[in-house]
């Protein structure tokens, strides 16, 4: 049963954002502070992605743990009443979330999530740290040097330069 009166869960409902949330504040606060800009609710990605950094073809979902459906999270527990709708509700959540997360990895992004129980104040400098980590890993790789591999047979050999043209190079 539900401890508050349908006009108090009614108001208690209404207010909750889906936009600049404060878990989503936090991790904007933290990639600005070390040097990441970042466009954000980008509308032409599927899924409108929380933050998007171009530069590195990176998305990050900035997910709560109830609306998302965090499995063995202690912030996820269904509500008691009504629970065949909260039941397929978050269900859609979560297979919406797979699917846009799948066409994300299909263009080419990578897709990190964080979750709202990992930015929790005990856990929270670890946890951005490790993200940090994550993005700088994502940096290296991008910009990591190519090499080609050139199959030649023996008569086919470069040669960097002639012995002797037009006598530039004498001995």
């Amino acid at each position: 049963m539900d401890k508050l009166t349908p006009e108090q869960r009614h108001k208690c409902m209404a207010r909750i954002r889906s936009k600049n949330t404060r878990p989503e504040m936090i991790v904007r606060r933290y990639l600005f502070a070390n040097g990441y800009r970042y466009r954000i609710h980008v509308k032409s990605l599927p899924g409108t992605p929380d933050i998007v950094i171009p530069s590195l073809h990176t998305v990050i979902l900035v997910n709560g743990c109830f609306w998302h459906g965090h499995e063995g999270c202690p912030n996820f527990v269904l509500p008691k009443s009504n629970v065949d709708f909260w039941h397929k509700k978050i269900e859609r959540n979560r297979n919406r979330d797979h699917k846009e997360r799948l066409q994300l990895r299909d263009l080419g992004w990578h897709v990190i999530v964080v979750w709202e129980c990992q930015l929790m104040s005990k856990v929270r400098s670890e946890n951005l740290r490790s993200l940090l980590h994550t993005l700088n890993t994502i940096y290296l790789q991008n910009k990591k040097i190519k090499t080609y591999d050139f199959d030649f047979a023996e008569e086919e050999k470069l040669v960097a330069a002639e012995e002797d043209i037009d006598g530039y190079l004498e001995d």
